[in-house]
């Protein structure tokens, strides 16, 4: 349920608050059902077989089960040769695995899980079968992670036991599970699925059923800035790899994350989750990308993505501007906000810092009258000479910082900018005359969407930041950047993009407009 009623306290958020079957997690010996004996669901019956439970592993294609089966024993194996289970684990193990040829066999299960293909239809199909064959008290979930929890549970007969076990791939690594519940899902259910996920190991968050969950919903601009960046001729996919990894701290930059991922699946994730939106402009896919998967371009997998692979292929490097003379000074007007920081680590390069005002904004001038500000969401052409530098994780730590410029810059205030940069020890890669920049931009819109789902009850702002760090690897949760870079940064920016491009794609929304607006009321008061 999403709105101002949905329970925050826990998991067992729902929409009906009936209470249902025993809500403790199943004792080890409680046997578990898998449904599909594809990657995913090997990885969960490798999961649960490691937790203690014997486990029936069932495919509708005859003999995968028995397949599966034999492939999971390969990896027990390897763990063994690892250290990570001794042999007499990897035997107890393997002998609670069942492969099993019908879904009649899966009667007495205290839990079954579903991982089969996308579709609804199957899903649906299945999940009313299993209901005639396991008993009352056996919870039902989906492996899902782009179809509605809701939608599946529609047609059962008892939905309220159906809930969403949304496991990462790989999934004996990954630690991260959703645990989602549907409209219908009881209380109890949601709440005995979450000390499943707990007691096997895992790191469960709970949520409403929304589209894309919490990681694939909050997840979009990530991808969606790094491609508009690049549609509108600001940078090469080497580039802004480079500057997310270098600047902004992500362990992988967008261009070779959907390379790893497949371009055709990560599009396809777009897409659901932009539809299931009703075509929402935050959500919208990239055509950049669309084009790639017409082109069977679709990454590692295909030899071919944004990036060459195979034998001989080489990445390209990302553009780094020559060396330049550092300025002898600069004046400082304001603090610079969230790149405070940069003031000491000028200092400590030898170069002298003029501190003026306490209030005039978020820059520095340099001896050539050309001015170096933190981005926001305005273009360097609406100024005389001004050069933006994006924002940094952490401007100590950062190898790489991205500059932008218009044709208006003067070649002195660039070559100023660069120089100092440079003095600091970073790479400087200059960029088009894109508002926000790279960095600034995608976390704008990452705690944007971040505090929108907190709005609406999807999750609490804990579990959003728990799953971004755990999904998908993020530096910092969005809801604890915000919290670092100022209640009302996210919204300024955004508003200023907004303003450039009022297409709806940036435009800030009220959670994060309440929460600046909140910020300043409390400023003013006091």
């Amino acid at each position: 349920m999403t709105g101002p009623d949905a329970d925050r306290s826990g998991p067992g958020r729902s929409g009906t608050g009936r209470s249902g079957p025993d809500p403790a997690g199943p004792s080890p010996g409680t046997p578990v059902g898998i449904v599909g004996a594809g990657t995913m669901g090997q990885g969960i019956a490798q999961v649960a077989l490691v937790a203690g439970h014997p486990v029936r592993l069932h495919d509708a294609a005859p003999g995968r089960a028995k397949a599966a089966a034999e492939a999971i024993d390969a990896r027990l194996g390897r763990l063994v040769d690892k250290g990570r289970l001794t042999g007499a684990e990897r035997d107890a193990a393997t002998a609670r695995l069942q492969p099993v040829e019908s879904l009649a066999e899966l009667a007495g299960s205290g839990l079954v899980v579903e991982a089969v293909v996308e579709r609804l239809d199957v899903k649906q199909q299945l999940f009313r079968e299993l209901e005639d064959v396991v008993g009352d008290d056996c919870l039902l979930a989906t492996n899902t992670s782009s179809l509605s929890v809701t939608a599946i549970a529609g047609a059962l007969r008892e939905p309220g036991r159906f809930v969403g076990l949304h496991f990462f791939n790989p999934a004996p690594l990954m630690p991260l599970v959703e645990v989602v519940s549907g409209f219908a899902t009881d209380t109890a259910s949601a709440t005995r699925a979450y000390e499943t996920a707990r007691s096997w190991g895992k790191t469960p968050v709970a949520c409403a059923d929304t589209p894309g969950f919490i990681v694939n919903r909050i997840a979009r601009p990530f991808y969606a800035e790094a491609f508009t960046v690049y549609e509108n001729q600001g940078a090469d996919p080497a580039t802004i790899d480079a500057v997310l990894r270098e600047s902004g701290g992500f362990r992988m930059g967008a261009f070779e994350l959907t390379d790893l991922i497949g371009q055709d699946v990560n599009e396809a994730v777009t897409r659901s989750v932009w539809e299931s939106f009703f075509q929402d402009a935050r959500f919208a896919p990239s055509l950049a990308q669309r084009r790639l998967v017409e082109a069977g371009m679709l990454g590692r997998k295909s030899g071919r993505g944004w990036y060459a692979y195979g034998d001989g292929a080489k990445r390209p490097e990302p553009h780094t501007a020559e060396p330049a003379e550092p300025p002898a000074y600069v004046l400082a007007e304001g603090d610079l906000g969230p790149a405070h920081d940069l003031l000491a680590l000028i200092r400590e390069a030898g170069i002298t810092v003029r501190e003026e005002g306490e209030d005039q904004g978020t820059r520095l001038v340099l001896p050539g009258g050309g001015q170096l500000a933190l981005a926001d969401g305005r273009t360097s052409v609406e100024f005389r000479d001004v050069v933006y530098f994006d924002l940094a994780l952490d401007y100590r730590a950062a190898t790489r910082i991205a500059l932008s410029a218009s044709q208006d810059t003067s070649a002195r205030t660039v070559a100023e900018a660069t120089g100092l940069f440079q003095a600091l020890g970073k790479d400087v890669s200059i960029i088009g005359d894109v508002p926000g920049m790279i960095v600034a931009r995608t976390v704008a819109r990452l705690i944007d969407l971040a505090l929108d789902a907190v709005a609406k009850g999807v999750a609490t702002a804990e579990d959003i930041d728990t799953a971004m760090l755990l999904g998908v690897n993020y530096p910092l949760g969005p809801v604890e950047w915000s919290r670092r870079l100022g209640r009302n940064w996210a919204y300024a920016l955004l508003d200023d993009l907004h303003r450039r491009d009022p297409s709806g794609r940036c435009a800030p929304s009220l959670a994060l407009y309440r929460h600046a607006y909140a910020s300043e009321k409390r400023e003013s008061a006091s």
